[in-house]
Formats: structure tokens, C-alpha cells, sequence
């Protein structure tokens, strides 16, 4: 069932930038579809970081939606781009790869064992993957397919007869530096890659050789490479000569008729806004200094008569428990691997709830369960009606989009206590279904698929984030040496858990068990709160757990105690405490 639009009183970031796209649309094409429009090139595997550049156009674009209006969201696959170096952990031992930097995208081959005809279609495919499951409608366009069937014939003959000026633009940048800017803290190489929309905005820009400026660069008829350089052009003719400086092929060719080159990026970028008529478009933050693509395309689209679209800068995307992202390193983590451990509402939420300029960390460590606990407190304010406005509009925007309801977990049980019940039953259903059957004995799971999807991305979690010695390995036998050791209190503390698991075996009644037992050894009620309890409460209560843990699981942490107890069982549970 189609969601309605958001309420006028929501403050989010989201509608804001949806009202200005609305009004600069009507002024610039009036009556006709809005477009927004991303840009991804398909040069490796297309990270976190690269997933702003499309679900910031995607939100405001589904906004739009929700309002009534007809809209776009174009994504640009930038596979025509030249193959500038081999992401690492992917070429293989001959380093085969490296031969064909400076071929199209779509000449490389696909990494060994793929199933894709080449190189960009292998990285676009798990992308579109990742995008249908967060519920991203678009259309893409293949650079490729446009510029080898001529739909950019007009505009490259127009670049060519319009060299002069655009030189004139580019120049005012070349000989200038960027002001130094104050940075909060030093930016690596890394992140300047990770915060790249596309690859080919480190492209050169056609600087002036010796036989002048031109903003085309063909792309070898013999080794297929762009390394190339024009030595003539006639405007008259539209007669191209150029060179290969790898293979030392020559050739004159018609651009009236040839389609195996393309623009220098910081013209095809504005090209690429004038023809599809963009109105919003964010850019990374590389793109704000002086004599970036995105600063000079303002001026270079007007060649083409068309206008500069209104976008925001958008900040970095870090990672908590992993690398930091950078397409050429290896292990860089995109949306699939996102989404492996996680729902889709919960990553659509991450981008939706921060405003565009805000860096934020997706977590792939310890973190993801406090995220997760911050996600199911937004979904029971929400329910109530409790929530604030911008956090609602967040909300809403993460569980669905104009379209309907993302699919969700029918029962959303905590995330970490699926982890742990997932970590101590190593993939044994069974097991995992009585346990979360007794979490609450009163409305037990009928199945486990009424925990899933939710329970399969912490069971990956688990599987795949969680280093081998921070799993749970529950004792084979009691650890009679320790039991022998305890004094009277440690022994008294066991005997009255032990006596309460019957009557307390749910989650909320072995946790009121856990944290009473020390209470009542200390004289006071087991329904006693904090503020009428000493401070040595808290460390009796630490000191207790520590035991329970050490008796359990070898270790003095481990998962939450009610879960553990659960998961280990009750008679398996009174055996290992001596019972």
C-alpha cells in the first residue's frame, strides 16, 4: 500500500531540500518530471561511502514522490571511464589486470570466477542488488551505451566547436591553488577516495598540448587505451587525428562519425546535467575547493545551455570494527557486506537521520548492537506517537518508501540477544527456537522464520565480525576446582539463583534474578531500586556475574546473563553450578 506524504510539520532535512527541488524544478521545467541524479563508477567495489551519493538523492526523491510529483532518479554508471588501477585483493597472481589501465571499464575483464561479461557490469550487478533491497527505484544509464551509440554526438561536436571557451574556463583554475583549509582532523588518502562519487573525477581535464585544447580524448583503435593524444582537429569537417602514446597507433578519424572516445570528465559532467536536465545532484566533499569538477561544471554547462543542479556536499562515511573505505585497498566494505549483518531499515535510517554534511560511522563491530537497541527505542516511540517529528520523519523514511513497506521481521527481537543465542547454538535451529521460545514464555515463537530476517543478520554477525576467541563456548563439565574454592557467600549467592530458575525461566525473570540475588544476600529486597541501595550493590552484582560467567563459559564477560542462562538450559545450568 503507497505511503503518503510526510506532515508539514516535519523538520528533517529531507523535506527541506524537497521543497527547494520542487520550486527549482518548476522554474526550470515546468510541468515536467524532476530529476535527480547520481553518479557511480563501477571501477571496483562500490562502497559506503559511494552509497550517500545515491541514498541522498533517493530520499529526497522518494519525498517528492510521497507529495504527488512525477520524479527521476537518474544513476549514472560511469563504465566508460578509463580502468585507472586494480583494486587490491583482486587481481590475480600473474597481476593480469594491470594490462588493460586505460581501457573502458566495459573492456576490462570480470575478476576471475564471475559470471559478468566484464569488469563493470560484475561491480555494477551487486550494487543493484543492494539497491532493490533497500528499495531504491532508478534508472540507470550506461556511459558506455550512451557515448558508443552516438546519443552524445551533438554535445561532443558542440565541446569541440566550443574549445576555446571551455579552455578559457579551466584555465582560470590551473594556475591557482586552494586556500588552505582548516581541517577538524588530518584527511588520508583513504577517505579523499572513499568520499569520491566517481572515478573519473581525477581525470585530467584536456589540458592544452602543443596542438591546443581539446575536451575529447579517444580511446585507441588498436589497444583500446586512452592514452592518447589529439594532434588535429577541423570544425568543418569534424576530421580527428590523434596518436597512442602506448602503442604508437595513429588514425584520422570523422567525429561526425566515430563513437569510441568521450569527454575529459569536467566537461562530460556538465554535458551530462544540460542533456538530462538535472536539478539535484549532492557532491562529495573533494568537490568544494577551488577548480573542482563540481565548482567549474557550474560554469562549463552553460556552453551547453543548461543550468548547474542545487545539491548538497555530502561528508564521509566511516566504519566502526573494519578498515576505513578506500576502493583500491582490499576488504572495503559496501552495501552488500552492510547488509549481510544488518536490515535494510536499519542502513536506510543510518543515511536518513544525519543531514547530508554530517559524517557518521556504520558499525561492523560490538557498536551494531547498540545501534540496534537506539533503532528498536525510535520504533516503540513511534508506536506510542513520542517520537519528535525529525526523528518519526526518519523513521518513516527507513521502513519504507512512497511505494509501500520495506519487508520487515515479523517479531523484532533484540539484536543482541539473537547474536547471543546464535553464538552459543553455532547454527543449530532447534536449539535456537527453544531458547527464543522461552524468552517469553507467554507468546512463544511459532517458528524461527517469525524472527527472521532480523535473526539471520546476527547469526551473520556473529559468523563473520565476532574474532574466534570473543565467541561463546559454554563448559563441557563443572569446573569442580573453582566450586571447591568458593567461600560461604559465593556458595549461599549460587544456592539462591538456583532456587529461583523455575519460577523465574523468561527473560525478564532471570534478569530480576540475576540482579537480586546479590540485593538479597546484602538484607535488602529483590525489587529494591538504585536509589535505595549503597554503591557496594553495584560491585556485588559485578563480583557475582563474574563467578556465574567463569562457571558457565570460562571467562569473566560473556553474553547477557538472562540469555546465557537461557541458551545453556536448566538442567545443564544447575550442573555446571554445582547443583
Amino acid at each position: 500500500m503507497p505511503i503518503v506524504a510526510l506532515s508539514t510539520e516535519t523538520t528533517d532535512w529531507v523535506s527541506r531540500f524537497a521543497d527547494e527541488v520542487i520550486e527549482e524544478s518548476e522554474r526550470r521545467a515546468p510541468g515536467k518530471p524532476v530529476v535527480v541524479a547520481s553518479g557511480l563508477s563501477p571501477s571496483g567495489p562500490i562502497h559506503l561511502g559511494n552509497l550517500r551519493e545515491v541514498m541522498t538523492p533517493h530520499l529526497v526523491a522518494d519525498e517528492i514522490r510521497r507529495r504527488g510529483h512525477q520524479v527521476r532518479h537518474l544513476i549514472s554508471w560511469d563504465d566508460y571511464d578509463r580502468f585507472r588501477k586494480v583494486p587490491q585483493g583482486i587481481d590475480g597472481v600473474d597481476g593480469s589486470w594491470a594490462e588493460h589501465i586505460g581501457k573502458p571499464l566495459t573492456s576490462v575483464p570480470a575478476p576471475l570466477g564471475s559470471a559478468y561479461p566484464n569488469w563493470a557490469e560484475h561491480f555494477k550487478a551487486a550494487m543493484v542488488g543492494s539497491l532493490a533491497e533497500l528499495g531504491v527505484e532508478f534508472d540507470g544509464i550506461s556511459q558506455t551505451a550512451q557515448y558508443t551509440s552516438g546519443v552524445y554526438r551533438e554535445q561532443v561536436l558542440h565541446a569541440m566547436r566550443h574549445r576555446g571557451d571551455i579552455d578559457a574556463i579551466l584555465d582560470q583554475y590551473r594556475t591557482k591553488r586552494a586556500p588552505a583549509k582548516k581541517q577538524q582532523k588530518p584527511l588520508d588518502e583513504a577517505e579523499l577516495e572513499a568520499a569520491e562519487g566517481s572515478g573519473a573525477a581525477a581525470e585530467d581535464d584536456g589540458s592544452s598540448g602543443s596542438a591546443g585544447y581539446f575536451p575529447y580524448k579517444p580511446y585507441c583503435g588498436n589497444c583500446e587505451k586512452d592514452l592518447t593524444t589529439v594532434t588535429s582537429y577541423v570544425d568543418d569537417t569534424t576530421e580527428l587525428s590523434y596518436t597512442c602514446t602506448a602503442c604508437g597507433f595513429a588514425e584520422t578519424v570523422r567525429l561526425n562519425e566515430f563513437n569510441r572516445g568521450k569527454l575529459v570528465w569536467k566537461v562530460d559532467w556538465p554535458m551530462r546535467w544540460a542533456y538530462e536536465g538535472v536539478v539535484f545532484e549532492p557532491s562529495g566533499v573533494d568537490h568544494s575547493s577551488p577548480g573542482s569538477s563540481f565548482q567549474v561544471g557550474g560554469q562549463i554547462v552553460g556552453i551547453f545551455g543548461g543550468k548547474q543542479p542545487i545539491g548538497p556536499m555530502y561528508a564521509f562515511v566511516g566504519i566502526s570494527g573494519m578498515a576505513k573505505m578506500s576502493s583500491s585497498k582490499g576488504g572495503v566494505p559496501t552495501a552488500a557486506d552492510a547488509l549481510k549483518i544488518m536490515e535494510p531499515q536499519l542502513l536506510r535510517w543510518l543515511y536518513a537521520r544525519r543531514r547530508p554534511n554530517q559524517s557518521f560511522k556504520i558499525a561492523f563491530d560490538q557498536e551494531i548492537q547498540r545501534l540496534y537497541d537506539e533503532w528498536d527505542k525510535l520504533d516503540a516511540k513511534v508506536a506510542e506517537g513520542t517520537a519528535l517529528p525529525a526523528d518519526a520523519a526518519a523513521h518513516a523514511r527507513a521502513v519504507g518508501t512512497a511505494a509501500g513497506e520495506l519487508p520487515r521481521t515479523a517479531r523484532p527481537l533484540p539484536y543482541r540477544t539473537l547474536a547471543s543465542v546464535a553464538d552459543i547454538t553455532a547454527g543449530h535451529e532447534d536449539q535456537a527456537l527453544r531458547i527464543l521460545s522461552e524468552l517469553d514464555p507467554e507468546h512463544p515463537l511459532g517458528s524461527l522464520g517469525e524472527a527472521r530476517p532480523r535473526y539471520d543478520r546476527a547469526e551473520a554477525w556473529i559468523n563473520t565480525h565476532v574474532p574466534a576467541d570473543q565467541r561463546t563456548i559454554v563448559r563441557g563439565e563443572p569446573d569442580a576446582e573453582l566450586l571447591k574454592s568458593l567461600d560461604e557467600p559465593s556458595r549461599q549467592s549460587l544456592r539462591l539463583l538456583l532456587d529461583g530458575l523455575a519460577s523465574h525461566w523468561s527473560l525478564d525473570g532471570l534478569s530480576h534474578l540475576v540482579y537480586g540475588v546479590p540485593k538479597v544476600q546484602a538484607g535488602f529486597s529483590a525489587d529494591a531500586g538504585p536509589k535505595e541501595l549503597p554503591p557496594e550493590i553495584k560491585t556485588a552484582q559485578r563480583t557475582f556475574f563474574a563467578l556465574l560467567y567463569h562457571l558457565l563459559v570460562g571467562r569473566d564477560t560473556g553474553p547477557r546473563l538472562p540469555t546465557l542462562l537461557l541458551a545453556v538450559g536448566q538442567d545443564r545450568v544447575r550442573t555446571l553450578l554445582g547443583d
